[in-house]
């Protein structure tokens, strides 16, 4: 009787290898922020367990050299067989067209993050759904460097040494730190609209940093 304790290596597409071999070279560290480019993400989801739900809106909009790109904003919508009754009142979805495959969805997302620096609100969540439906094509991992907004915003606030324990989370919400920041609310709770509230968000906590001598790739990332 024989016995092999490994799975065979999922096969990955050729888009895939292709996004891949963007991340030969890693960004220096020295790079100044105003240099970098940052893809600025939101998803909409059938629930919040990354098990079972499905992505039923996702958008994005890029920053280069310290502005938005608005003319780079996209929103996609990937099939779902998920019921979308009972998440209707949340982000307005009830009817979506133009719907895309999995495999097209995961092209166009890959083609558009290419080795920009991925952020979010909440990002590791995003991450975990948005890889949950390239997985098939054998993506394992987004190589991405990736900026969670809460996070960056807890930090210019309480400091780099940060007891999380101490930090009251709901005051870092993003409708929080919108006012906060004095941006508007609007179009909360689509994909696109969030990303580009994040978007914003994003560019004046960079503003902040940089008066904290946070100005760099390596210091942003440290």
């Amino acid at each position: 009787m024989s016995w092999w304790p490994f799975r065979p290596e999922e096969k990955k597409e050729s888009f895939v290898e292709e996004y891949l071999a963007l991340f030969e070279s890693s960004i220096p560290p020295i790079r100044k922020i105003n240099q970098l480019e940052f893809i600025v993400l939101d998803t909409e989801t059938t629930g919040l367990d990354v098990k079972k739900d499905h992505i039923i809106s996702f958008g994005a909009v890029k920053i280069k050299q310290g502005k938005i790109r608005v003319d780079s904003a996209i929103e996609l919508y990937p099939e779902s067989s998920k019921s979308l009754a009972n998440t209707a009142k949340i982000h307005g979805l009830i009817k979506r067209e133009n719907l895309l495959s999995p495999k097209t969805f995961s092209q166009k997302l890959l083609s558009y993050l290419g080795s920009g620096i991925i952020v979010g609100h909440h990002i590791n969540f995003d991450l975990e759904m948005l890889q949950k439906i390239s997985s098939p094509f054998g993506l394992k991992s987004f190589p991405n460097p990736h900026l969670d907004t809460l996070d960056l915003a807890v930090r210019l606030e309480y400091g780099p040494h940060i007891n999380w324990n101490e930090i009251p989370m709901r005051e870092f919400g993003l409708d929080q730190l919108c006012e906060r920041y004095q941006i508007q609310t609007e179009d909360r709770h689509t994909a696109a609209g969030d990303a580009f509230l994040t978007a914003q968000l994003l560019i004046k906590m960079l503003k902040s940093a940089e008066t904290k001598g946070i100005d760099s790739f390596g210091k942003l990332f440290r």
